[in-house]
């Protein structure tokens, strides 16, 4: 069973939300202060993540690194500036919305095949589905914010990857799981 056990403290929580909304606020010419730093050892460990932003509850941006490239931190903060100005999806973000500002961060496990689709579990797995050039991947909590369940969660990834619905049942389909530390 794919089960990821990284623990990160409040503090360590709060530093990478304070890191992505320093990164935007550098970004646009409005940050204050020097950049936040915090000593860890977690923190500098070699994990992927994904920093989602949302503004009155709906996604604004959202890029990651599935695997790590790098310690922690600097993933975070490289992805703080990308789901702010680089999600194809949405036109950077202006000064205007920072107040309104919702940062979500997902911590990667490690992405492994996935054996069996009904060992899929919704709001605790993420998947990764690739068949072909396509590929497509949804972090653990979309499944639960849209309130679906397994196969629609696993159809919604094939959607994501530009393929058909079902496709995931198909042979020669890559089905991949990961968990995540979500805040």
């Amino acid at each position: 069973m794919n089960t990821f056990e990284l623990v990160l403290t409040d503090a360590e929580k709060r530093f990478c939300k304070d890191l992505v909304a320093w990164t935007i606020r550098h970004h646009l010419g409005g940050a204050t202060g020097p950049k936040p730093a915090l000593d860890s050892t977690t923190l500098n460990e070699e994990l992927g993540a994904f920093v989602t932003l949302k503004r009155d509850g709906r996604l604004r941006g959202c890029i990651g690194n599935v695997v790590g490239n790098g310690p922690l931190v600097a993933t975070i903060e490289r992805m703080a500036g990308a789901a702010a100005f680089e999600d194809p999806r949405f036109p950077p973000l202006t000064a205007g919305e920072l107040d309104d500002l919702e940062i979500e961060v997902s911590v990667m496990g490690p992405l492994t095949p996935c054996p069996d689709p009904e060992l899929i579990e919704v709001g605790r797995h993420g998947l990764y589905i690739r068949k072909s050039m396509h590929s497509g991947l949804l972090l653990p909590q979309v499944a639960t914010e849209w309130g679906w369940d397994r196969e629609t969660f696993l159809d919604q990834t094939c959607v994501k990857a530009g393929l058909p619905k079902g496709t995931w049942r198909k042979p020669k389909t890559e089905i991949w799981w990961f968990e995540a530390v979500i805040f």
